[in-house]
């Protein structure tokens, strides 16, 4: 017993165990984040110089539109804002007006239901519209030899009126032929015939001072020309005598041809009358 005991005695107190101390490895995931920060960080430089080229173009874009529409709306204010009318404005003003009255007046306008006219001993007196015929082509409207020449030179449509004198003596139809523009008309008349037996077709209506008053019993015709306008007139007597009726070394009544070329000439100066012409393209204010 004394033996076992002086044994441990010598072997001493028992050695404490030593344990080393384990390192733990980083996690996979934590060492995949630290490799790919790099690629992360050059892909958001990348990305930052893009949205910044991007940015610049889209930049530029606009800049480029805002100039054009600034310099659009500066060339409109100049181009709309009122300024004095040039000489060929004006002049282009006068014949567009002139050329589009026979549609854009009233046919009352165009054939005005009293025309002035002078007498006998310088009385004024006063011619009045009977009625007005509809639209027709011109050939239809005025005599083989004058139809055939207005048709040839692009006539358009055919007015006509008829009136009386003060005293319903006379019937006179005014016909109004629109032709193309000036220079159609001006080549029209140069192609007229010089015969005073034909020209515009008379028109009668029926229970008027008119109603015998047909192609036979016309006395004279003519026409003037204004604008884009033949102005044609043709004039007889309202009782139905016939120009054949009518001996040649009778001379038709003194006031029968100045009444119908007063009725047609003022018809003419109306539908020529230059109109009053505005200073600036927006009215007289410039």
């Amino acid at each position: 017993m004394r033996r076992a005991g002086a044994a441990r005695a010598r072997e001493g107190p028992p050695r404490a165990t030593v344990r080393r101390a384990r390192v733990r490895p980083w996690p996979q995931t934590f060492r995949d984040r630290a490799a790919v920060r790099p690629a992360e960080a050059a892909s958001i430089e990348q990305g930052v110089r893009l949205r910044a080229i991007f940015l610049l173009l889209v930049g530029m874009i606009l800049a480029i539109a805002a100039t054009d529409v600034l310099t659009g709306a500066v060339g409109l204010l100049r181009e709309t804002a009122s300024r004095p009318l040039t000489e060929a404005e004006k002049a282009r003003y006068v014949q567009e007006d002139i050329a589009g009255r026979w549609h854009t007046w009233p046919a009352t306008l165009v054939f005005p239901s009293e025309l002035e006219y002078i007498g006998l001993g310088r009385v004024q007196l006063y011619a009045r519209r009977v009625g007005i015929a509809p639209e027709t082509a011109c050939r239809s409207g005025t005599d083989a030899a004058v139809g055939s020449v207005l048709e040839e030179h692009g006539c358009r449509t055919l007015l006509r009126a008829t009136y009386v004198d003060q005293t319903s003596t006379f019937a006179v139809t005014v016909g109004v032929a629109v032709m193309e523009d000036a220079e159609r008309r001006q080549a029209a008349a140069g192609d007229l015939s010089n015969d005073d037996r034909v020209g515009v077709r008379p028109v009668a209506f029926r229970g008027t001072a008119t109603e015998l008053f047909g192609a036979a019993q016309r006395q004279r015709n003519a026409w003037v020309g204004v604008g884009p306008y033949i102005v044609f007139s043709t004039a007889g007597y309202t009782d139905g005598r016939t120009r054949q009726a009518v001996a040649p070394e009778e001379i038709p009544h003194s006031e029968l041809w100045p009444t119908a070329q007063a009725v047609a000439g003022r018809i003419a100066h109306a539908l020529g009358d230059e109109p009053a012409v505005p200073r600036c393209t927006q009215g007289n204010v410039c």
